[in-house]
């Protein structure tokens, strides 16, 4: 799976790698979230990729409330609303 597959358009998924570049902490330490439940993405086969709308929707989160999202309740809650626990 390619990550950007039209040049000058933006990804719709990120590599493991490249989040946990982008949110400053480790592979392994996204890993442990993911594997726990508290991170969103994608597991095909062996391979794990980050939407980027997920980022995204934090990212809005954060600055619209001004405060830090905790993406583990984040994510918890949202996948607790797709499924009418809410």
């Amino acid at each position: 799976m390619r990550q950007n597959d039209t040049p000058g358009e933006a990804p719709r998924f990120y590599s493991v790698a490249a989040t946990a570049r982008m949110l400053g902490t480790s592979e392994m330490t996204l890993y442990r979230a993911i594997k726990d439940g508290e991170f969103p993405a994608l597991k095909i086969r062996g391979r794990v990729v980050v939407p980027a709308r997920a980022l995204e929707v934090m990212a809005d989160k954060a600055v619209a409330e001004s405060r830090a999202v905790d993406v583990a309740q984040w994510t918890i809650a949202e996948s607790e609303v797709r499924h009418g626990h809410a």
